[in-house]
C-alpha cells in the first residue's frame, strides 16, 4: 500500500494533489522578485560580452607549448612587453585538423600592435612566429548578429501569437508569450549575474530554447482546455480547479520530457566542455542548459497560474466560479444534496432557504416553470379526471 500511495506514483496517476494554481500569488511573486533582479543586474553588471561583440583578436598557438595555465601567464607577459593596455580575455584548448591549439582572446589591438604580441609571444614560447596565426573581429559584425537575432525573435514571437490564438485563445497566446519572455530574461540573468561570455553561440542557443519551452507550454494547455471544455454546463468546478488538475496530470509527463532533453545537453556541457576540454561546446551548452531548466520552471508555475488569472475576468468564468462555490456553500449547510446524494426530507424547525442563494446554486426553479407539485393522477390542466367538465354527472361509460 505505500508504493501505490508514494509521491511518484501518484504523480504518474495525476493525483499528486499539487495546489499551484491556489499559490498563483506566491509565484507571480518569486517571479517578480527574479525579474527584478535580473534588471539590476543587468544594469549594474551588464553582459560579459565575446570579441564578436565587444570587437578584439584572437591568437591560435599550438598547444605543444606548455599546459593552458602557462600560455594564459606567458601571453599576459607578451602583452605588457608589446604595450597598449590590451588583456587577455578568454583562453580555451581547441581541437583542429592539425592537432589542438590553444585559443587566447584579448582586447582590441591595433595591426601593429597584433605583429608585435606575435613576435613577443614567439620569443616567450620558444617557437617560431609562423606558427602562431591571429585574426582580428569588429564589433560591427556583432551589431549586426545582435540585430538580426533580435529581427528572428520578434518574428518567433508574432508567429507564435497567431499559432496559439489559432489552436487555442488570446488569453492562451499572452500567457504562454509571457512565459517565453520570462524564460529569456532569467536566463539572460543568470548569465549576467554569473559573468558568463556572451558569444554568438550563445544567441543561437537562447533561440533554440524558445522551441523547448514553447513545446512545454503547449502541453500544459492542450489538458487545461480538455479539462475546461464545456465546464460552465455543470458546477462542480471552478476555472482554477479544472486547470489546477491539468498542471498534476501533465507535471510528469513535463518533468520526463525536460529530464530527457537536459541529459544529453548536460554530458554536452559538462562531460564535452568540462572534462574533455571542447572549449565550442561550453557557450552552447551552457545556455541550452539554463534555459531548458527555466522553461519547466515558468511552463509550470507561472503560465498556467497567469492564463487562470486572465481567464477568472471573464464574466462567463466569473458567473460560474460563483455557481460552483454558492453550491458548495448550500451543501455544506445542508441546503442542497451533494450529487448522486438522496435530498435530505425538511424538518419542522429547518431555517428557509434564501432564494438568491438557491438560485445561485442551481436549485430555483426558472421563472415561469410550473410548480414541483405532484399532480393528481390523471388530472390534465387542473380538471378532473375523466374527461370534459362540462359532461353531466359524474358516471363513467360502461
Amino acid at each position: 500500500m505505500a508504493a501505490k500511495s508514494g509521491l511518484a506514483s501518484r504523480l504518474y496517476r495525476g493525483e499528486a494533489g499539487l495546489d499551484i494554481i491556489g499559490r498563483r500569488k506566491l509565484w507571480f511573486g518569486v517571479a517578480l522578485g527574479l525579474i527584478l533582479l535580473a534588471l539590476l543586474s543587468f544594469g549594474l553588471r551588464g553582459f560579459s560580452l565575446g570579441i564578436e561583440f565587444a570587437g578584439g583578436n584572437s591568437f591560435q598557438i599550438p598547444a605543444s607549448v606548455g599546459t593552458l595555465e602557462q600560455t594564459e601567464i606567458k601571453v599576459e607577459d607578451a602583452l605588457a612587453a608589446a604595450g597598449g593596455g590590451a588583456e587577455v580575455v578568454t583562453t580555451q584548448e581547441v581541437g583542429g585538423t592539425s592537432g589542438n591549439f590553444y585559443e587566447v582572446r584579448t582586447t582590441q589591438l591595433s595591426a601593429e600592435q597584433a605583429n608585435d604580441v606575435k613576435t613577443e609571444m614567439a620569443s616567450e614560447f620558444g617557437i617560431d612566429a609562423a606558427t602562431i596565426s591571429g585574426n582580428q573581429v569588429s564589433e560591427a559584425w556583432g551589431s549586426q548578429v545582435t540585430s538580426r537575432a533580435l529581427l528572428g525573435l520578434v518574428i518567433f514571437i508574432a508567429v507564435v501569437m497567431v499559432y496559439l490564438i489559432l489552436r487555442f485563445e488570446w488569453r492562451m497566446a499572452v500567457a504562454a508569450v509571457s512565459s517565453l519572455v520570462m524564460n529569456l530574461v532569467l536566463t539572460a540573468g543568470v548569465y549576467s549575474l554569473v559573468g558568463f561570455e556572451v558569444t554568438p553561440s550563445t544567441v543561437i542557443g537562447f533561440l533554440t530554447i524558445l522551441g523547448f519551452a514553447l513545446y512545454d507550454v503547449v502541453v500544459v494547455f492542450d489538458k487545461v482546455q480538455e479539462n475546461t471544455r464545456g465546464i460552465t454546463a455543470n458546477n462542480n468546478q471552478t476555472y482554477g480547479e479544472a486547470a489546477n488538475l491539468a498542471i498534476n496530470q501533465s507535471l510528469m509527463r513535463s518533468l520526463n520530457t525536460s529530464v530527457v532533453a537536459l541529459l544529453p545537453v548536460g554530458g554536452l556541457l559538462f562531460i564535452g566542455a568540462g572534462l574533455l576540454g571542447a572549449g565550442t561546446l561550453k557557450d552552447l551548452g551552457l545556455v541550452l542548459f539554463v534555459g531548458m531548466a527555466v522553461a519547466f520552471l515558468t511552463s509550470i508555475l507561472l503560465a498556467t497560474p497567469l492564463l487562470v488569472a486572465l481567464k477568472n475576468y471573464d464574466p462567463r468564468i466569473q458567473a460560474h466560479n460563483k455557481r460552483v462555490l454558492a453550491r458548495r456553500g448550500a451543501v455544506g449547510r445542508g441546503e442542497v444534496a451533494p450529487k448522486g446524494v438522496a435530498p435530505r426530507a425538511a424538518e419542522p424547525d429547518d431555517e428557509p432557504v434564501d432564494p438568491e442563494s438557491a438560485a445561485l446554486a442551481g436549485v430555483a426553479p426558472k421563472v415561469g416553470a410550473r410548480p414541483a407539485g405532484k399532480r393528481a393522477t390523471g388530472a390534465r390542466g387542473g380538471r378532473p379526471a375523466g374527461g370534459g367538465g362540462n359532461r353531466p354527472g359524474g358516471a363513467k361509460r360502461r
